[in-house]
């Protein structure tokens, strides 16, 4: 039996494995799927991955299915339904959060700009291949997406936060050197 080589990370949950193998990491370029990672990015500070990784449905279902234009409409009585909702993250502000970026994102995209266009804007649309080494926790380059973020009333996007979603959609390819999804 061949045992296939990944980051570490993955570990041996099958849940991490497949999110691993078929999303991390892969260069993404829906607007709408960009910033549903960083809302979920939000969500995970002071917890682990696994935890936001296996809420993911339950958070989809209550955040109506990350339709941005839907969220930012969320009121006073979603968020209390939020609150009371055990199969995800009840964390106020982290709500409150991404009801904001929601409507942030509305602005933006009623501005004509595109939230992926904004992504990529600070590598020129191109991927930074790491040297799968040692990985950071943040970047002079996440520090800078995390400031214009928060200059446009993100919340919940410090650098680290922004470098772990940086990862995940693929803006860096931090793969280890041995993993056979570093290609």
């Amino acid at each position: 039996m061949t045992t296939i080589q990944r980051c570490a990370w993955a570990g041996n949950d099958p849940l991490m494995q497949a999110y691993h193998d078929e999303e991390w990491g892969v260069p993404q370029h829906d607007s709408r799927m960009l910033w549903e990672m960083l809302m979920l990015e939000g969500f995970q500070a002071g917890l682990a991955w696994i935890t936001v990784l296996k809420k993911r449905e339950a958070f989809r279902k209550a955040f109506a299915g990350f339709e941005p234009k839907k969220v930012a409409r969320f009121g006073e009585a979603d968020i209390e339904r939020l609150m009371a909702n055990p199969g995800i993250i009840r964390a106020r502000a982290k709500i409150e959060a991404t009801i904001r970026g929601a409507q942030i994102y509305c602005e933006m995209e009623r501005a004509g700009e595109s939230f992926d266009d904004f992504c990529w804007s600070f590598t020129g649309g191109k991927v930074i291949k790491s040297d799968g080494g040692k990985v950071p926790a943040s970047t002079p380059l996440s520090e800078t997406i995390s400031k214009e973020l928060k200059r446009r009333g993100f919340k919940f996007v410090g650098p680290t936060i922004v470098y772990a979603w940086m990862q995940a959609v693929g803006i860096v390819n931090d793969h280890s050197a041995g993993c056979v999804r570093r290609h």
